[in-house]
């Protein structure tokens, strides 16, 4: 079984507002690609990923005249790709949606969140995604409240030939950027305010993890973090960055993730990334790990993993494969990244 995560940039904008693909020469959000082109890259990136089920971060905007799960079924028909069944969490206002899709004769999927519905007065522990946080994330002894602009969906998921089932938690977590920042003090301060709403994200997820694996359940976690172990300077103000807060301390109960732990060790000499940005700046583009896939030590331990970052240039069967190089980077800023499980 393939278990991907893939962060499609301006992917609401190949849409109309009755979701109906725009396969035309306009221009995309996307920097010198045009609509056709970047709808037929992201296509024949999944159809060469080819996943069981794959999350899809910023998926197709939910609102008053558009619907994610009907933008992506006509994606996925026209294109006729076999993931072609769609399932998504809560929606919110950010144009920016959590779905997956997939093949339907593989896996059984649907939405099924748990946790308490907290209300944000008290403290609670592992509250519904859609409901609110109060916690004390600076240790100032105040708590504060604390809500997901992007809620993260949680799945139960049955892999059919097999009869395994799987909890499946789909994350997009605060972004740190400091866009609209008016001098260093203003940008400081933006700063430490978003990496304090990430982190209390983060906890938040990681209560939840805790509860799947104190019941057992076979767990995984992915999505676009925006963090890592070593990403930014000031994660030293809190001690952890978010993406060490969700794998947790080492143990019985730490989730796996190969990638992460490379970063994690300080000796190493080289790095790993799912994004690439343009900095104008200094005319260069930026390499980033923000893209991960947990698992659980139970799955981890019975399913021989093994993990993949679709780069472009740093995986050699991407790059040598002109055609898919071209595709990754016509569709996205991010990477998929996939991992598969042997039951």
């Amino acid at each position: 079984m393939r278990i991907a995560t893939y962060n499609i940039e301006w992917f609401e904008d190949l849409f109309d507002n009755d979701n109906n693909l725009q396969l035309d020469q306009d221009w995309s959000r996307r920097y010198d690609v045009k609509r056709v082109d970047q709808a037929t890259a992201i296509a024949d990136v999944i159809r060469r990923l080819d996943p069981d089920i794959m999350l899809i971060v910023e998926a197709p905007n939910t609102g008053r005249t558009q619907d994610t799960i009907k933008a992506l079924e006509n994606f996925t028909k026209h294109f006729g790709l076999r993931q072609h069944a769609v399932a998504m969490g809560y929606t919110n206002s950010t144009h920016q949606e959590l779905a997956v899709i997939y093949d339907p004769f593989v896996v059984s999927v649907s939405h099924d969140p748990l946790g308490a519905v907290s209300d944000g007065f008290a403290p609670t522990i592992a509250p519904r995604f859609d409901s609110k946080f109060c916690y004390d994330v600076d240790l100032d002894g105040k708590a504060e409240v604390f809500e997901f602009s992007k809620p993260p969906i949680e799945l139960s998921v049955e892999h059919l030939a097999s009869g395994e089932h799987i909890r499946m938690i789909g994350v997009h977590t605060k972004s740190k950027s400091t866009h609209g920042a008016n001098g260093p003090k203003e940008e400081l301060a933006m700063m430490v305010e978003n990496r304090r709403k990430q982190l209390a994200q983060c906890i938040w997820i990681r209560q939840r993890a805790e509860a799947h694996l104190e019941a057992g359940d076979p767990l995984v976690i992915l999505g676009d973090f925006n963090d890592g172990p070593g990403v930014n300077g000031y994660e030293n103000l809190f001690a952890r960055s978010g993406v060490e807060i969700v794998l947790g301390e080492s143990g019985t109960t730490q989730m796996l993730e190969p990638n992460a732990a490379i970063m994690l060790d300080p000796r190493q000499a080289w790095s790993l990334s799912t994004s690439r940005f343009y900095i104008s700046k200094y005319k260069r583009y930026l390499n980033a790990l923000l893209d991960y896939i947990m698992l659980s030590p139970d799955l981890a331990k019975s399913t021989n993993p093994k993990w993949r970052i679709w780069h472009p240039f740093d995986d050699p069967e991407c790059f040598k494969d002109l055609e898919l190089r071209d595709a990754l980077l016509t569709a996205s800023d991010h990477f998929p990244v996939s991992v598969d499980l042997n039951f």
